[in-house]
């Protein structure tokens, strides 16, 4: 059945779904706008109540209430315990558990996310971060170094233990003032290849899914695509969403925006 075919109220209903996907993407969410407004407003006569009550009983000098001081949060109890973005939860826990697990203590990572990934590995493993933006934070086992991943900063393979997580699909977009390139993330997994020592090992995180592009956010991209990307490599394990181990290709290809996790590892003999 064609879209001119379906029933008037099918029609409007999916015009109006996609005005309202593509408005959110552009500029903002409206719906999330107004269920913070919402939960606002049904937090501020227990802020009131709960500043009255804590007034009454707080007794130190120091830690009295002052209008300038005052910040509303009460809303955060109608949320849950954590907000979670979910593909960088299981990717980061995954590849974190990867390096922990194989005793990894030299590291290098290419752009994945500082307060996920990096920090779960800096207690146990010394890591050199590239980033093209500028990083400002100082941390004994941490070394950056402001680059490209397009062109990293090593020999020919230099690399044992290597990761790009959630990365690849930005390349080329120009979303963090990288240049304008559609070939960038096959420019990328070559030079990610490139620096990888043999035996060495590679972990990539990507959206999977219906393949496109979705600029300047990101690519998504059918799990073959990424594999041919890496054809030099061999693939270990592929898991897709929340760490389904050893996934099907074909299904997370049909999977409108999915998670995908590759751990490669370049032969000792090539």
């Amino acid at each position: 059945m064609t879209r001119s075919t379906l029933p008037l109220k099918t029609r409007v209903r999916r015009g109006l779904f996609d005005a309202y996907v593509f408005f959110s993407r552009v500029l903002f969410d409206p719906i999330a706008l107004g269920r913070g407004a919402t939960a606002r407003v049904r937090a501020l006569p227990t802020y009131a109540a709960n500043l009255v009550r804590y007034g009454r009983s707080n007794t130190r000098d120091t830690l009295r209430f002052t209008i300038r001081d005052a910040w509303f949060h009460t809303y955060d109890r109608f949320s849950d315990a954590a907000p979670l973005t979910w593909h960088y939860f299981w990717q980061d826990l995954w590849a974190a558990a990867n390096l922990f697990e194989s005793g990894v203590r030299e590291h290098v990572d290419v752009g994945s996310r500082v307060d996920g990934f990096i920090a779960h590995v800096l207690p146990f493993c010394r890591v050199t971060l590239i980033d093209i933006r500028p990083l400002r934070v100082d941390w004994p086992s941490l070394e950056f170094r402001q680059g490209s991943a397009v062109s990293l900063p090593f020999a020919d393979g230099e690399v044992r233990s290597l990761s790009s997580l959630h990365v690849i699909e930005h390349i080329g977009l120009g979303r963090y003032g990288d240049p304008i390139d559609a070939e960038g993330p096959w420019n990328a997994a070559r030079e990610l290849m490139r620096v990888l020592v043999p035996g060495g090992k590679l972990l990539i995180g990507v959206p999977v899914g219906r393949e496109r592009v979705c600029f300047d956010a990101h690519r998504i991209f059918a799990p073959q695509t990424v594999r041919a990307m890496f054809e030099a490599l061999d693939l270990v394990e592929f898991y897709r969403n929340r760490l389904i181990r050893n996934a099907s290709f074909d299904a997370a290809a049909d999977a409108w925006y999915g998670c995908g996790l590759f751990e490669f590892r370049r032969s000792e003999t090539r």
